[in-house]
């Protein structure tokens, strides 16, 4: 596998700029150390809120692994008021930020000698960031699974308005899954991405099997945007309980309640299974190491085949 050296991989320390998302209950040892040994940034999760059990995730890494990782701080979900000294305690060197605003962590995790990429997904979000000190972006595209802003943006459309802003290491995030999709984030503006639900479908996650064929059964089409008029929005799988909460006149956050059903217990319909829009592409599950490895041997295929086809004049 080729080598990849730009400002991500050189801020990072990873041979590959691809970083795995901090899904909640997913983004853990079993998967980040896959991750991490697969040359990528394997990323440790917060949103569960179950710090205690994070604290040996993190720890469990350093027996799996000997490459970089990182942990993702999503503020939303923070319990902790001391959760920055909790990070730099355990020794973390990258963190990623998200659901919040840059300005609450941002000056503290960079004191502490951290590394600091927030999530945005708009323009005035990555100003913010930016003024706020952040070391880079990123840039989140409503393709995405997960939490989004209820007014959403493509990829397409909102990587190289922020990439045009502003002169920074930007990871690009939502709609992202092999080398050709890198390769287009690339012309657009990025220097890596970030995989979530092509992770959620590998053999090292640790969820169900139920969602994982979910994934690779699902169309193009089989992703459903909630909660829009409430915030935050999410995409998720579109299932009989998805479906029923489309048009709710109601806040749905409180519809998470009986996930662990879902996530480790195989029923789809007993909560909201957060995936992007990429599922349509994704038709079996594959260890870590694989789909990276495709991820950037596809890339440099890509990219040069570009070069042969549309030699400059």
């Amino acid at each position: 596998m080729s080598i990849i050296r730009n400002r991500v991989t050189d801020l990072l320390g990873v041979e590959i700029p691809i970083v795995q998302a901090p899904m909640g209950w997913i983004a853990r040892s079993q998967l980040a150390s896959a991750v991490s040994n697969a040359g990528g940034m394997g990323i440790i999760e917060t949103s569960s809120g179950e710090l205690d059990v994070i604290r040996e995730e993190i720890r469990k890494m350093r027996t799996l692994t000997d490459n970089p990782f990182g942990v993702n701080i999503a503020q939303a979900f923070v319990r902790d008021p001391d959760i920055v000294q909790f990070v730099v305690d355990e020794g973390v060197k990258f963190v990623t930020t998200s659901a919040g605003s840059p300005t609450k962590y941002t000056a503290q995790l960079k004191e502490a000698g951290l590394t600091v990429f927030h999530v945005v997904p708009t323009l005035a979000g990555a100003e913010k960031a930016v003024t706020a000190g952040v070391d880079g972006l990123i840039v989140e595209g409503s393709e995405g699974g997960g939490f989004k802003n209820p007014r959403d943006v493509a990829s397409m459309v909102l990587l190289p308005l922020i990439a045009s802003h502003f002169d920074v290491p930007i990871i690009a995030a939502g709609g992202m899954l092999d080398g050709r999709t890198m390769a287009a984030a690339f012309a657009l503006g990025a220097e890596g991405v970030q995989l979530g639900t092509r992770m959620v479908a590998s053999t090292e996650s640790p969820v169900h099997e139920n969602w994982k064929k979910s994934i690779t059964e699902a169309r193009e089409t089989d992703t459903i945007f909630l909660n829009r008029k409430f915030g935050p929005g999410l995409r998720a799988l579109r299932t009989e309980h998805t479906e029923a909460l489309e048009y709710a006149d109601r806040n749905i956050m409180g519809e998470f309640g009986k996930a662990m059903d879902l996530y480790f217990g195989g029923d789809m319909n007993a909560s909201v299974a957060l995936t992007g829009q990429v599922a349509g592409r994704i038709n079996e599950i594959r260890p870590v190491a694989e789909v990276l490895n495709e991820i950037v041997e596809e890339f440099f295929e890509v990219t040069a085949e570009l070069g042969r086809r549309y030699p400059a004049a």
